[in-house]
């Protein structure tokens, strides 16, 4: 008798590469893993404030529904200066770069690479940069998928807020206090023992402390959503994108605040329920289901299996999540099995203003 080998039983060892990138703002280290292929995009990421490639996409990138994705696209994580493992704290006559700054940095990065088109992937302040990468940058930009991404500049109040924070509360529990809501930093103590302990311990605190007052320094990104008959020359992202936010994060009203702001045509919500502020750290195997829905609607993955997420069109005013229909209450539209969903009309469908819940 012989036996066939099954592709799934192997395991997928990609060629990883690790460097620190000379930009105009400072030294940026990159992890560059498997190997580019002509006319397909790269995954490109960003972290959010306190964490770095590891803590931030660790969790995602390990799990083995994500060997489908890495397999036919390689990845580049980018981690903001002085915030990898180990980093020595910056020199006292450097001046911490802004999110602005930040994002213009990415081209020198892709140039080192031989990188000429991405899908970013970034969390928090990294979805923040990258959005604004993809504004002036969008011919290198296929897309984005956004998780937890604030476009709004910090007001008065929230300014004077922070500085109050800065005075009583110490640099962990900022950090804790933006990555999760109160209700998960309440309940689930494993893991925010887990990160408060990364924070404090595996991070540089000063450099920590400069990405963040940075991050909280940021300037609006400046999006118009596009109306029919209106003014077609408005600044909005020209690429598919994904927002993703949990249903317990403390990000929740500004990323569907972001949503109502970027272009029907081209943007997916996902509001994941009973998920906290790290929905690719909480459910993992939900992310990168839509993940494959997403790449798989750019043409990219045309033989991604979908068996998680049910997808609804819908406006944002009739969104319930599916938390809501196993309590029985009445919905306004139209739900889509992704089971259903073939090859031939994914792409269709993702071109639809949907919103997604799991």
């Amino acid at each position: 008798m012989v036996l066939e080998a099954n592709e799934c039983d192997f395991v997928f060892e990609p060629q990883i590469t690790e460097e620190h990138v000379e930009t105009q703002y400072g030294n940026m280290h990159c992890i560059m893993t498997g190997t580019r292929k002509a006319n397909r995009p790269v995954i490109l990421t960003f972290h959010d404030i306190g964490l770095n490639h590891k803590s931030c996409f660790e969790t995602l990138f390990n799990h083995m529904d994500m060997q489908e994705i890495t397999r036919q696209l390689p990845v580049c994580h980018v981690e903001a200066p002085g915030q990898h493992v180990g980093a020595k704290t910056l020199p006292n006559a450097y001046t911490y770069p802004s999110m602005d700054q930040l994002s213009e940095a990415l081209p020198a990065v892709l140039s080192h690479f031989g990188i000429h088109s991405v899908i970013g992937l970034g969390v928090g302040a990294g979805a923040y940069i990258l959005a604004r990468f993809a504004l002036n940058h969008p011919d290198l930009v296929d897309g984005l998928v956004l998780i937890n991404i604030n476009p709004n500049s910090e007001g008065l109040m929230h300014t004077v807020a922070n500085k109050i924070t800065e005075w009583t509360h110490t640099l962990p529990d900022q950090v804790i206090a933006h990555l999760f809501g109160k209700h998960e930093i309440q309940t689930n103590h494993d893991l925010i023992a887990t990160y408060r302990h990364h924070i404090s311990v595996t991070m540089n605190q000063s450099n920590v402390s400069q990405f963040f007052r940075s991050y909280n320094n940021r300037n609006t990104l400046e999006v118009e959503r596009p109306v029919p008959g209106g003014n077609i020359n408005v600044r909005t992202l020209k690429c598919a994108t994904l927002l993703v936010v949990g249903d317990n994060s403390p990000a929740v009203e500004v990323v569907v605040d972001c949503n109502a702001k970027l272009n029907p045509t081209n943007t997916t919500l996902l509001k994941m329920a009973d998920c906290g502020g790290l929905p690719q750290v909480d459910q993992p195997a939900k992310v990168i289901e839509a993940l494959k829905y997403f790449i798989q609607g750019m043409g990219y993955m045309s033989s991604a299996s979908m068996t998680r997420l049910r997808s609804r069109t819908t406006s944002s005013s009739s969104f319930l999540s599916f938390d809501d229909e196993k309590r029985g209450r009445t919905r306004h539209n139209t739900d889509v099995s992704m089971e259903s969903i073939s090859n031939s009309n994914v792409d269709q469908i993702i071109s639809k203003s949907t919103e997604v819940a799991c």
